[in-house]
């Protein structure tokens, strides 16, 4: 018997450059296998994975409770649709509503249908329960926000490369400053519903918002009965050393809006977690999912939620993330790198424009063995597995410093 021909990367890379869409730009790597941190590609080589699917693959490559969890569901139902009840469903909204401390679950698949969801949510309780009249409510955004690529989302954005060219855009959202109290205050109005944000900007380059913000937004939305909804799809679950970003203030939010980490790097799951007042202004027909909450996504979302309860992921993320952000700001000595934000292990690096830009220096990381994104031309995003070890995070840094130093 002939051996199966295997193409190696650039005959991959040259086939999915013909034959799909050019939404993306990635980097000419093809991965063929993964464990833990690290990638392999179709050549054999190694790669430490520092990007961790935008925060999807918190728990790593292949975690072995993770697919022990979904082989065992996939050897009994997998989909049911929403037409029928199936045995996951109960215990997975159950265990989620417990986890975010709220008491009612809509699960989703992608995080754009949950943000697509929580502002279907937060109109329908502004026109139900807050009174606002017909058609006129309105939900203050953030400047530079990420929320997903619907329709809906980027009539929002102000990202040209995923606005322009989508119109004509929906109304009802106003834009404010990220980061700025006052702002907020005086565009939260009669009319607003909810101020929908992302407690940390990840897509904007890990921005963290001044101390006290996220208190401010919840006591200003308190006070003009509105409602606070934290998109916390690439932030919540771990990645920033607590459950949820919202928490290193101490807020509550009235949604979250969960996503990416939820799946388990498996399957997409994405949720709307809030309480029963709001989510009960849903009536059967009025939403919903094939494919939402189905028996394979919740076996696998169970398992996340009962590594995350360990605080195992939480800890590391914190303690990693202090030696992970102390160890970038001390390139900022070099004038290599002109700013480092970020909180857990989750780091944005601006890298001085005369050392390259952003995907320059991404490339030659790959080449060095190890993945990294690069963001808005200088900004480098940084977020591995929240498995990874302080050794392996090392070798990255030596990797980046030798980049620098050799550009």
């Amino acid at each position: 018997m002939s051996e199966t021909f295997v193409p190696g990367g650039a005959a991959l890379r040259a086939a999915a450059e013909e034959h799909s869409a050019p939404t993306y730009h990635p980097l000419p790597v093809v991965v063929a296998s993964g464990e833990g941190a690290w990638l392999t590609d179709v050549d054999g080589r190694r790669y430490l994975d520092l990007l961790s699917g935008y925060s999807a693959l918190n728990f790593g490559h292949r975690h072995p409770r993770l697919i022990a969890a979904a082989k065992e569901q996939l050897d009994r139902i997998t989909l049911t649709s929403r037409a029928f009840h199936h045995d996951r469903f109960a215990t997975f909204c159950s265990a989620l509503a417990e986890l975010c401390g709220m008491e009612m679950v809509l699960p989703m698949n992608t995080g754009a249908e949950a943000v697509e969801t929580a502002i279907k949510t937060a109109r329908r309780w502004g026109y139900r329960v807050k009174g606002v009249p017909a058609d006129q409510a309105r939900i203050v955004v953030a400047a530079g926000n990420f929320h997903g690529r619907t329709t809906t989302i980027v009539s929002f954005s102000d990202d040209p490369e995923a606005r322009e060219g989508f119109g004509p855009y929906a109304p009802g959202f106003v834009t404010v400053p990220f980061g700025d109290e006052d702002a907020l205050a005086a565009a939260v109005d009669d009319r607003t519903v909810a101020v929908l944000l992302e407690p940390i900007q990840g897509e904007a380059g890990v921005l963290v918002p001044p101390a006290g913000y996220l208190a401010a937004v919840r006591r200003i939305t308190a006070e003009r009965g509105a409602l606070f909804i934290a998109d916390e799809i690439q932030s919540g679950l771990g990645r920033t050393g607590a459950t949820f970003a919202c928490a290193h203030e101490g807020v509550v939010p009235d949604m979250y809006v969960l996503g990416k980490a939820l799946g388990g790097g498996v399957v997409p799951v994405s949720a709307v977690v809030s309480s029963r007042a709001v989510l009960e202004v849903f009536t059967p027909g009025s939403h919903g999912s094939t494919f939402g909450g189905n028996p394979l996504a919740c076996a696998v979302a169970l398992e996340v939620i009962a590594m995350l309860r360990t605080g195992e992921y939480q800890r590391r993320a914190a303690e990693l993330g202090e030696h992970l952000r102390s160890e970038l700001s001390s390139l900022s000595a070099t004038g290599a790198v002109t700013a480092v934000r970020g909180r857990g292990l989750w780091a944005g690096v601006d890298v001085a424009p005369r050392f390259g830009s952003g995907r320059e220096v991404a490339e030659a990381l790959m080449r060095r063995g190890v993945l990294v994104k690069d963001t808005h031309g200088s900004t480098i995003r940084i977020a591995p597995p929240l498995v990874i070890d302080k050794d392996e995070i090392d070798h990255a840094l030596a990797q980046f410093r030798d980049v620098l130093t050799a550009r």
